[in-house]
C-alpha cells in the first residue's frame, strides 16, 4: 500500500479539520462553490467523486463481467439488505431514538423531521462512493460494477414507493433530474472514460496498463480528501452552531451503519461469498446516496428543515464510519488474500 492508502484515516481527519476551518474563516469561497450546482447536484463535488472512481473503472475487465451471473448470491445479498432490511431498520431506529430515548431534548415536530430525514437516507443506498470502498478492500471491480448497476435500476422504481410508505405520505416528489444526472456523472461518464483508457492502454501491452493503474491509484484518495474538505466546509457553520443536535442525529445513524454492516457480513458468511465479493456487497448497503437524500429532503420539507439537516448529518458521519468498516473488512480478509495484496 502507498503512503496515501496506509494513512488514509489521518488524511481524512486532516481533511475534516481543514474543511471546518476554511468554512469558518472563508465561508464566501464555499458559498460560491455550493452555488455551482444543477438539479441539486454540486458540480465541483461531482468532479471530485469522478476523480475518486475513475481509477477503479479502468480496472474493470468487460470480458469478465458476463461471468457475474454464474455467482448471483452477492447480488441477492445486496438487494435484500438494501431494499428489504435497511429502510425499515432506519425508520425503526429513528422512532426509537427521537420518539422515546431523545424525547426530553427534542420537540415533537423536530423529532418527526429528523425521522423523515433518516428515512430518506435509508431508502437511498450508495452509488458512487461504493467504488472507492470496493477499491480500498480490494473488491472485485467487475462484480462491484454489476452490483451498483442493478441497485441503481431498482432504485428508480423502489425509492418513491418505500419512502412514501415509511414517511406516511402518498405524494413523495422524487427529483428525477438529480437521480438521472447523478447516475450519469458518477457511473456512466467515468465508466465510459475508463473503458476507453483501458482499451487504449491494453493495445500498448498489459504491463503498460498495470503501470497506468498504479499511477492512478493516488487520485482516488486525493478525490476523497477533496470531497471531505468540501462537504465539511459547506456545513462548518452548522457544525459549530448546533453541535448537540448533530450529535443526537449522529447516534442512530452510526448504529444503523454498523448494524447493517454486520447483518450483511453475517449474510455473506452464510452464503459463503468470496472475500472480494463479500466486502463490497456489505459496504453498498451501509453507505448512502446522500445527494439524492438531501435533494428529496429539501424538495419535500425545505432547506432549513430538520429533515434536510438529518440528511446532511448523514453525509458528515458517513466517511469516518465507513473508513472503520473498510478497516474491519481488510482485517477479516483471509490470510491467502492478504498475502496476495500489494
Amino acid at each position: 500500500m502507498g503512503i496515501f492508502e496506509r494513512f488514509l484515516s489521518i488524511w481524512v481527519a486532516l481533511g475534516i479539520l481543514t474543511g471546518v476551518g476554511l468554512g469558518l474563516i472563508a465561508p464566501g469561497i464555499f458559498q460560491v462553490v455550493a452555488s455551482l450546482e444543477w438539479a441539486h447536484v454540486n458540480l465541483v463535488v461531482a468532479l471530485c467523486i469522478w476523480v475518486m472512481i475513475f481509477p477503479m473503472m479502468v480496472q474493470i475487465d468487460w470480458s469478465a463481467v458476463k461471468d457475474v451471473g454464474k455467482k448471483p448470491q452477492g447480488l441477492l445479498l445486496t438487494l435484500v439488505v438494501n431494499w428489504l432490511i435497511k429502510p425499515f431498520t432506519m425508520a425503526a431506529l429513528g422512532v426509537l431514538f427521537f420518539k422515546y430515548l431523545f424525547a426530553p431534548w427534542v420537540d415533537p415536530q423536530s423529532a418527526n423531521d429528523y425521522i423523515a430525514g433518516m428515512i430518506l437516507l435509508g431508502v437511498a443506498p450508495c452509488t458512487a462512493m461504493v467504488f472507492v470502498w470496493s477499491q480500498l478492500v480490494k473488491g472485485d471491480a467487475n462484480y462491484t460494477l454489476v452490483q451498483v448497476s442493478v441497485n441503481d435500476l431498482v432504485m428508480v422504481v423502489a425509492f418513491a414507493p418505500i419512502a412514501a410508505f415509511l414517511l406516511g405520505v402518498t405524494d413523495v416528489t422524487v427529483p428525477w433530474e438529480t437521480l438521472l444526472l447523478s447516475t450519469v456523472l458518477y457511473v456512466v461518464l467515468p465508466l465510459a472514460a475508463g473503458m476507453a483508457c483501458r482499451q487504449r492502454w491494453l493495445t500498448q501491452g498489459s504491463e503498460r496498463l498495470q503501470r497506468r493503474v498504479a499511477q492512478l491509484k493516488p487520485l482516488s484518495v486525493s478525490g476523497l480528501i477533496a470531497t471531505v474538505v468540501l462537504l465539511f466546509g459547506f456545513q462548518a457553520q452548522t457544525i459549530i452552531e448546533q453541535p448537540l443536535v448533530i450529535a443526537l442525529i449522529a447516534v442512530p445513524l452510526v448504529l444503523q451503519t454498523y448494524g447493517i454492516f454486520f447483518i450483511a457480513w453475517w449474510g455473506a458468511r452464510w452464503l459463503k461469498l468470496p472475500h472480494n465479493v463479500a466486502g463490497p456487497a456489505c459496504l453498498i448497503g451501509t453507505s448512502n446516496f446522500f445527494e439524492l437524500a438531501v435533494a428529496v429532503a429539501i424538495s419535500l420539507f425545505g432547506l432549513q428543515s430538520g429533515a434536510a439537516l438529518a440528511t446532511v448529518v448523514g453525509v458528515l458521519v458517513e466517511v469516518p464510519v465507513m473508513l472503520t468498516l473498510v478497516a474491519l473488512v481488510n482485517a477479516w480478509a483471509p490470510r491467502s488474500v492478504a498475502q496476495k495484496s500489494p
